[in-house]
């Protein structure tokens, strides 16, 4: 979507030969903040990088430019261009792995065929993942387009993201008939298209579909808002969406309902009830931005993302001890998800705000050490077709696996495509990137 910066820029560096980082397959390519996709406005965030490492107050005659500087976000390279959050990416992989370890092995296998220990911990651990895509969609909101939005040129990244909502919409619809079409009739998959039913495995798509109809007109007012006002909103948005979902007639308009603040009998992901979440990650994003410049600030911000994920799982656990073990087994049965309830959210959310922090702690350092799970991230729309596609039509259509398999063979083959997917992705930019040297040349 946005011109990528060239190839072995380094931020941070001011002399001295500029070397091609190992991660530039991810680093220098486009796109946007959406959360199932990568943003090109971000930053590395490594403290390795000597300018960012300002640990001492800047002096009285330049605070003003470092005021400035940190309203800015992630300084640009010679093109303009900004550079991405290393730390953003991961974070995102992280949430794209993590849904397709649940997804590969739930969509070849009834619960009941599960291993003790492949539903506590490894498929309760799964459940991290939707509240982690929720949070890194706020904060690449944050950092990518809330501080675009009172320059001249906002009208324009607002219509592109309102252009990609649709690109999500379509692939939303293609791929609601490839989940569908092994186990559903037609007039089944109609409904769904209609949006008179819903799916299971690509429903979150449509939750970024619609949201991103509307949250583009939505980002200028956030800024605008009071700063106490921007901090009480996810608490204000979430007592909202519960009167909504308590005190609001829906009747017979259940598909509604569930767009809005989910439904018992429809697997959605509500636009207000999942708000909150969003809200956060805008509020996190704003911190990560006014600290990009200082690494003992962006050390402090990732530890307390991490400490306000621990009481969430802390209060998970005392409030269901001592029946742990159970109330986990039910977790990893999707008990609470949806809707969300309060239990399932302490232990999602307080698990993705720890793997959060832990991926703005690691940075540039640890995207490159996991450097497939940031290749995915870099891209999640394309990991989010590739996989459903391959659980789809490949392990159940033409190999014919469903509930044919045993637990370690699942997540075998469920292990493997999380590799295949990072494979597919880096041959994907290859391409792009090939694409777009042939555009220059010409």
């Amino acid at each position: 979507m946005w011109v990528a910066p060239p190839q072995g820029a380094t931020f941070g560096t001011t002399t001295g030969p500029r070397r091609r980082s190992r991660s530039s397959a991810t680093t220098h390519r486009s796109g946007d903040a959406t959360g199932l996709m990568s943003t090109s406005a971000d930053t590395p965030w490594s403290s390795s990088h000597p300018a960012t490492s300002t640990r001492s107050a800047p002096p009285p005659a330049s605070r003003g430019a470092a005021a400035a500087a940190n309203e800015a976000g992630p300084p640009e390279d010679a093109l303009g261009t900004k550079r991405r959050i290393q730390g953003i990416d991961l974070a995102r992989g992280v949430a794209v792995c993590l849904m397709i370890l649940s997804h590969g092995v739930n969509g070849l296998l009834r619960f009941d065929q599960f291993t003790s220990w492949g539903m506590v911990p490894v498929h309760a651990i799964t459940k991290f993942s939707s509240s982690l895509f929720f949070l890194v969609f706020g904060v690449a909101m944050a950092v990518a387009f809330v501080p675009k939005t009172t320059a001249p040129d906002w009208p324009e990244r607002r219509n592109k993201l309102l252009r990609r909502g649709l690109v999500i919409l379509f692939w939303y619809k293609v791929l609601t008939i490839v989940e569908m079409q092994h186990l559903h009739e037609a007039p089944q998959i109609v409904d769904a298209l209609l949006y008179r039913r819903f799916p299971s495995y690509v429903e979150i798509l449509g939750f970024y579909a619609i949201a991103l109809l509307w949250i583009p007109f939505a980002l200028p007012l956030w800024r605008r808002l009071p700063t106490a006002l921007r901090w009480a909103s996810p608490a204000l948005v979430a007592l909202l969406a519960w009167a909504v979902a308590r005190y609001v007639p829906f009747g017979s308009a259940e598909p509604l309902q569930a767009l809005l603040v989910e439904h018992p009998d429809h697997y959605t992901w509500g636009q207000l009830s999942r708000a909150p979440l969003v809200l956060a990650g805008l509020l996190i994003g704003e911190l990560v931005r006014s600290h990009c410049h200082d690494a003992r600030r962006r050390r402090w911000l990732s530890f307390a993302v991490m400490g306000c994920g621990a009481l969430l799982l802390s209060a998970f656990f005392v409030a269901v001890a001592p029946a742990v073990d159970e109330h986990l087994h039910a977790v990893a049965r999707n008990a609470g998800k949806h809707p969300p309830e309060l239990l399932f959210m302490l232990f999602s959310v307080g698990g993705a705000l720890v793997l959060l922090g832990l991926a703005l702690l690691g940075g540039e350092r640890a995207a490159r050490a996991l450097r497939p799970v940031t290749l995915i991230g870099s891209d999640a729309l394309q990991a989010f077709i590739f996989h459903i596609a391959i659980i789809f039509l490949l392990f159940r259509g033409l190999l014919g696996l469903f509930h044919e398999v045993e637990y370690g063979v699942a997540l075998t083959l469920t292990l493997i495509l999380i590799l295949a997917t990072a494979g597919w992705i880096h041959f994907y930019q290859a391409l792009q990137a090939a694409g777009r040297r042939r555009s220059r040349a010409s």
